[in-house]
């Protein structure tokens, strides 16, 4: 019986130990996105609401703290190794960068998300060329690669292969999901800061679900349906 209760004390530990460590990384990452200076840019002079730099800002934010999310459900329940170094590269990855970008629109005076409930309408502004990664119109609900409140139910009712596959395979559209948007916040953004650093999560998620496609195969899995 005290073995038991000494394990849930270091379980409990464990817990708040983590819990205080992403709350600290995320208000580092909103320091760092308050802190940079702009190049170039007039403190008088900010992206306006409509722009495509405070659009991408909001809507990767959304994007990345269900990933986020995802992530830490694995980190939790894999016992693989390979699995559970992954979703700590996410987590800890995409934990900094939603820091990063609400400390941006904090500086601005811009809303952390969308005011009027949908998104991507800054991948159609008629000030940039179209590209085959905008869409045809504005997205209500979820984001493409999103995964919906059924499939995250599925994936907490799961345990060991079942679990790392399904994590692998839900993360893996995730990332194809973001990728047109990160590829076109850094061709379009306005902000030099911007466009580096959606190009930066362009370069980090290609490599990874690269990686993640392997980590399928060697499971004998295939990745879900991507239109």
């Amino acid at each position: 019986m005290e073995e038991v209760e000494q394990r849930r004390g270091l379980t409990a530990t464990r817990t708040v130990v983590v819990s205080v460590a992403v709350v600290a990384v995320l208000l580092l990452g909103a320091a760092i996105g308050l802190l940079i200076k702009l190049p170039g840019t007039p403190s008088s002079s900010v992206p306006a609401r409509e722009s495509v730099d405070v659009g991408f800002l909001q809507d990767m934010a959304v994007h990345h703290l269900q990933g986020i999310t995802m992530a830490n459900a694995a980190r939790d329940k894999t016992t693989d190794k390979f699995v559970r170094q992954l979703a700590f590269d996410i987590q800890s990855t995409q934990l900094e960068q939603v820091g990063r970008m609400k400390g941006w629109l904090s500086l601005w005076g811009q809303p952390e998300q969308s005011v009027d409930g949908t998104h991507m309408a800054w991948m159609e502004s008629g000030s940039h060329e179209h590209s085959s990664a905008a869409p045809s119109a504005a997205v209500s609900g979820l984001m493409p690669g999103m995964a919906t409140s059924e499939e995250l139910s599925k994936l907490r009712s799961l345990s060991g292969t079942e679990f790392d596959v399904y994590f692998l395979q839900l993360m893996l559209r995730h990332h194809q999901g973001g990728a047109p948007m990160a590829k076109y916040g850094s061709e379009h953004a306005g902000e030099a800061v911007v466009r580096t650093l959606a190009a930066n999560m362009l370069k980090s998620q290609t490599g990874e679900a690269d990686y993640m496609r392997t980590l399928l195969a060697e499971r004998n899995a295939q990745p879900l349906p991507f239109p």
